[in-house]
């Protein structure tokens, strides 16, 4: 009787503490230690429980309860709270440590707005040393969920301070911006950066919003088509090592696909190796160059890494077990949208062990895959339709949505490089993206900070027309036409040869001083010379501007300058600063209709600015559609 007894109160011992586990509160994996809460605002703290669960949340002092609704939600407001800590925040029995009040801005955008900070060590070397705890960084990880809303982000993430001992975590532009803002400020920094590189602007904005344009709901039901058209091809047998390859076709790698006469889309290889004894159940990395555009490699079936997009080396680990003495497969289902997709040459294309090596250049088996799901070839294979085109709303339903209750400041958004060859249609989108935030975070005035695109590509000796001029005047509408937004034009921190500029130090002073304005409401001029409108005197264009106070030419005389007569063919033009006007002449062009200014992927001279020496945004006078033309580069 008393081991029975022994074994009943065990058991229900046993049934208590799984009980009590079960009906812990859970928060948002955002909320946690080291975070940093929006001073001067009503705060969310939110989460789940048991339906019915009470809740009690205590911060500074004061003590809020609530319990979990039937679906297990529960949420509080705390009381607004000056800039400060670091404080406690408990939840019941969770107890968060290290929590500061400051600011809050959400970065958001592709990959120059995650671009890591230890790209720039050598550029900054303070970077080493960076010794501020009051500046924190939360990196949302990347999840993509189409028609999915997902209630919370993924695991593996948590807050980074500005300390040396965790900066290698940061990315560059929210380290910058962290840090100007502190030291203009004194008030704690929070960066919640929520990105990711190569993503297009459909991609982050819910597809309510999204399907209000035509065109984005007539390719919505394209993708859904062509996913349910996938869904039954997804054959996954080719992986597998002992697959019989016999019937494909051979190729010699690494090679453009162009110049194999291999179609762009997706397409499926694998390459039999020799692995020697030294190798066999240990680690080993695998080198396979650059791939244009999307990659997925595999080792014995197991999937071993894989880049979204053009830009990065790719190098990925072979766990050890993996591979074993003999003969081994390795596979690459590449995604191909450029016209210079494939595997790209003289790189390392290798599998290294701590013995030996295995050269994977040579004969390669080959074969078309299936067209993806919610992905299409750019537009004449031109190169900012490299990045993978994304099914609408897909990151705006992993990584903006889940985030939505935590309160901010305003965002900053990088973007535009992977929506350049349509850039007709990028104020809509942006419009609509400014809209659809402001609503989701209950910010009917959100301040809204917009990076225009910087110089990029070579430069040409004649004037042209551009992809990029034309997705800069995007921004700048959108700018001009939405309420409480800003554009840090950065046209001199480009780099004609990387899409990824290392200067994000300059491009986060323009934007501090863009939220000065629009956040501080500090009296400070926070755009440079914005064109009005033009007038036809003679032989002559006079240029006016609206929130000039002083005209600047930096560094000498005006540069990049355009003007046309009625056969709309520019050449380049002497202009002139005229008290708070430009006057724009060529006596090339004796009967002038038009001027542009700064017009062209890499406009790094042109140098009109006002008195404190902010840039002059490109413009152009005309209205007239797109002419791409035969052009010649400019010599380095």
């Amino acid at each position: 009787m008393r081991r029975y007894s022994r074994i009943l109160f065990t058991a229900l011992l046993a049934a208590a503490a799984a009980f009590n586990a079960d009906a812990k509160v859970r928060l948002p994996k955002v909320i946690s230690d080291c975070m940093v809460l929006q001073r001067d605002v009503e705060l969310n703290v939110w989460g789940w429980a048991d339906p019915g669960e009470k809740v009690t949340v205590r911060f500074d002092g004061n003590h809020y309860f609530t319990q979990a609704d039937s679906k297990g939600n529960w949420a509080v407001k705390l009381a607004p709270h000056k800039a400060g800590g670091p404080y406690l925040l408990e939840v019941n029995e969770i107890i968060l440590r290290d929590v500061l009040v400051g600011d809050v801005w959400l970065l958001s955008g592709q990959s120059n707005q995650e671009t890591p900070i230890e790209r720039l060590v050598d550029r900054y070397p303070e970077i080493n040393v960076s010794n501020n705890h009051m500046i924190r960084l939360y990196k949302v990880p990347t999840q993509e969920t189409p028609g999915v809303l997902n209630e919370d982000i993924l695991q593996g993430e948590r807050w980074h301070s500005g300390v040396a001992s965790d900066i290698m975590n940061w990315k560059a532009l929210a380290y910058f911006f962290a840090v100007e803002a502190y030291e203009k400020t004194g008030v704690p920094q929070g960066m919640l950066v929520s990105s990711l590189g190569g993503s297009r602007i459909e991609s982050w904005i819910a597809e309510e919003y999204l399907l209000q344009i035509p065109e984005q709901a007539a390719q919505k039901a394209a993708a859904d088509q062509a996913a349910a058209q996938q869904r039954e091809q997804n054959d996954q047998s080719w992986l597998n090592e002992s697959y019989d390859d016999s019937q494909w076709a051979t190729v010699i790698e690494p090679n453009y696909l162009a110049d194999s006469g291999i179609p762009n889309g997706v397409v499926f290889f694998r390459k039999g190796i020799d692995v020697p004894a030294s190798m066999d159940g240990r680690h080993a990395k695998i080198y396979m160059g650059r791939m244009v555009d999307g990659d997925q490699v595999y080792v014995n079936g197991v999937l071993v890494g894989q880049t979204t997009y053009f830009g990065p080396p790719r190098k990925y680990d072979i766990p050890a077990g993996l591979l074993h003495e003999g003969r081994n497969v390795v596979a690459v289902r590449l995604t191909a949208n450029a016209g210079d997709a494939g595997f790209v040459p003289d790189k390392p294309y290798k599998i290294v062990g701590d013995e030996a090596e295995i050269d994977l250049t040579g004969e390669w088996k080959y074969k078309q895959g299936p067209a993806p799901a919610g992905r299409g070839m750019g537009p004449g294979g031109n190169m900012m339709a490299r990045g993978p085109r994304f099914t609408g709303a897909g990151l705006y339903n992993g990584m903006i949505w889940p985030v939505r209750n935590y309160n901010i400041a305003g965002a900053v958004w990088y973007q535009g490089e992977s929506n350049a060859a349509q850039a007709d249609k990028y104020q809509a989108l942006l419009t609509r993206l400014i809209s659809n935030w402001r609503e989701v975070f209950n910010m009917p005035e959100m301040p809204f900070l917009i990076c225009q695109l910087p110089n990029y590509m070579e430069k040409y000796d004649t004037p042209t027309d551009s992809d990029w001029a034309r997705l800069r005047e995007a921004q700048m509408k959108t700018h001009l036409s939405v309420p409480n937004t800003s554009l840090a034009v950065c046209y001199n921190t480009g780099e004609y040869n990387d899409i990824h500029p290392l200067n994000k130090k300059d491009l986060a002073k323009t934007l501090y001083i863009q939220a000065e304005d629009l956040y501080l409401h500090r009296k400070v001029v926070s755009s440079g010379p914005v064109y009005k409108d033009m007038k036809i005197v003679g032989n002559k264009i006079i240029i006016s501007f609206t929130g000039v106070g002083g005209l600047r030419a930096q560094g000498g005389k005006l540069q990049h300058f355009a003007i046309a007569g009625a056969d709309r063919n520019f050449v380049w033009a002497d202009a002139e600063i005229k008290g708070n006007t430009v006057v724009v002449s060529s006596p090339a062009v004796p009967e002038p209709v038009a001027v542009r200014y700064a017009w062209a992927n890499n406009p790094d001279n042109a140098n009109l600015t006002n008195k404190e020496g902010l840039l002059a945004s490109p413009f152009r006078t005309d209205d007239w559609e797109y002419q791409p033309e035969t052009r010649r580069k400019v010599s380095y």
